[in-house]
């Protein structure tokens, strides 16, 4: 028996013989051409092929997954029409009189580094998005098949591959497939989300482990903790097929608590919320009966756009999600921008330390222009459904004062032009800084809730770098001083007749349920595959 530690990125236990696919990048040749305008023409050619294999694809994904995840076969599209990276690719032919393989192969590898080298992890994982997509176009200039990986016939079986690329994770037969391993990966990777969506156990990362001779041995592989077994012996296949059959048991009977109200034995209740990060993961909240969204992460409608969103396209964004969650609260975090979410377009400086640099509600306060084009998308939208306005990164309440005037010159821009809107709209802070908390009390006055966001509670309390991984056994989200920081803003909240809720990742820990409750939370807002599961700790408590 051979053991690997990897990545779990996907919950769940799969037992069944391995098929390795040949997936990693292979060498393009470099062939000088005598007639580079007709190479360009070729290139072109291909690409409408590939966009063509593209739009195919969506539709297999919206049909099987939903829209939501059919998104990115669009954003797949747009990167292959992209002009900078179309005109490198004739640039590199023309000027260099070379093939059209090894122009787009060149080329991608260009883009990809560039994204690899941004602090941003969803961006980063966009480097493998281009590799996709140009693999795609060589492909068909090679006259191969542009469909990806495929699984064939035979019986079901765990994929091993060095990565995947989405569209070859979404062409795999689901029937087939029982979870997937990679040498190289990201947790952000869009295979990563579609394995979470297809219900299947994930593990990235297991770098040299990685072996094509595994091929067709049996293997047990375990999402959540990342651990690999090639050719178990006898124990380890008895002890993981009882926790599959568990594990498959709590499926079936989290699904039972849908409907069912989130409260403890004694009567205690809480609001379970759901974070998402755009308007297709409301599919997700509703799935998994999230009573509301606790924390809508606006800074993706940045993160993925070329330019400032405008106010019809954020306008849009929201009233979707408000019309979907119906008399749901929707929380929308106001722009938080900065720190490990950069945004070129923003001509942001360099800094040395941007976690305690300009960023978030710093940025709207000292650039209004940006900041009203939201909170008018914002108070149009509310209109639609239930939303809730939260302000990120507050240190005292002269911020809070100040942004509550810029939303009240935009209410008031917003009655002169007759345009509808909530009156009675809720305003909120975010409470992750130990000023929010210290100054709790009066900030309560000034606001409507409080949202905890403890990974930066964390950070900034106990002083450690939330992107360090040196730091990983001092950054303890569980250190008595953190856990302090919540009660205290907690009983500020209440003192003042406003809830108190988290929205950080520490608000589907199990082993502080039992202390929130304690503490008196009055909401959770967690990952929509959290919800059931949290709600049945609560339930049970």
């Amino acid at each position: 028996m051979r053991t690997i530690q990897g990545v779990g990125v996907s919950a769940g236990i799969a037992i069944g013989a391995i098929r390795v696919l040949d997936t990693a990048d292979h060498a393009v040749e470099r062939r000088v051409v005598d007639d580079p305008k007709a190479e360009v023409e070729r290139f072109r050619a291909a690409r409408d092929t590939a966009v063509n294999q593209l739009k195919q694809l969506r539709d297999k994904t919206a049909a099987e997954f939903g829209e939501g995840k059919a998104e990115l076969f669009d954003t797949h599209q747009l990167m292959l029409q992209d002009p900078d990276y179309v005109e490198s690719i004739e640039d590199l032919i023309t000027s260099s009189k070379v093939n059209a393989e090894f122009a787009v192969n060149s080329t991608a590898e260009q883009f990809a580094a560039m994204f690899a080298a941004m602090d941003n992890s969803y961006m980063q994982a966009r480097a493998a998005d281009v590799k996709d997509v140009s693999r795609r176009v060589i492909n068909v200039l090679e006259g191969k098949r542009g469909g990806g990986a495929q699984d064939g016939d035979g019986d079901s079986h765990i994929i091993l591959a060095e990565d995947l690329a989405p569209s070859e994770t979404v062409q795999l037969d689901r029937a087939k497939v029982l979870g997937f391993v990679t040498a190289k990966g990201s947790a952000n990777s869009h295979t990563a989300i579609l394995a979470r969506t297809m219900g299947l156990p994930a593990i990235i990362g297991i770098g040299d482990a990685f072996d094509p001779a595994d091929d067709g041995h049996t293997a047990v592989i375990d999402g959540t903790s990342g651990m690999v077994f090639v050719d178990p012996d006898e124990a380890t296949l008895t002890e993981y097929r009882g926790k599959k059959a568990q594990y498959e048991e709590h499926l079936r009977l989290l699904q039972e608590l849908k409907g069912k109200p989130t409260e403890t034995k004694s009567g205690q209740q809480v609001r379970l919320y759901a974070n998402i990060g755009r308007p297709s993961d409301v599919t997700a909240v509703l799935a998994n009966d999230a009573e509301g969204i606790g924390l809508f992460r606006s800074e993706f409608l940045y993160l993925e756009s070329e330019d400032y969103p405008t106010e019809e396209f954020q306008f849009e964004a929201y009233k979707e999600v408000a019309q979907k969650m119906g008399d749901r609260l929707v929380v929308i975090r106001t722009l938080d921008i900065g720190a490990d979410k950069q945004v070129g377009y923003f001509n942001l400086e360099h800094e040395d330390n941007p976690a305690l640099g300009y960023r978030a509600i710093r940025i709207c306060l000292t650039r209004p222009e940006i900041f009203k084009v939201q909170l008018r998308a914002l108070l149009r939208a509310s209109v639609y459904g239930n939303i809730a306005i939260m302000l990120p990164m507050i240190t005292s309440v002269q911020e809070v004062r100040d942004a509550k005037k810029i939303l009240d010159e935009v209410k008031s821009e917003l009655r002169g032009g007759h345009v509808d809107f909530n009156e009675h709209i809720q305003v909120g802070i975010m409470i992750e800084t130990p000023a929010s908390v210290i100054m709790a009390d009066e900030l309560a006055a000034e606001v409507d809730f409080f949202s905890i966001g403890t990974n930066d509670l964390t950070q900034y309390t106990l002083a450690c770098d939330r992107q360090n991984p040196n730091l990983g056994r001092f950054a303890d989200p569980h250190s008595p001083a953190v856990l302090r920081m919540i009660r205290m803003a907690t009983e500020a909240a209440h003192r003042h007749d406003i809830w108190c809720g988290i929205c950080g990742e520490l608000g589907a820990d199990p082993e502080l349920t039992d202390t929130f409750l304690e503490i008196g939370l009055d909401e959770l807002s967690v990952s929509p595959t959290s919800v059931l599961p949290l709600r049945n700790a609560i339930r049970n408590h």
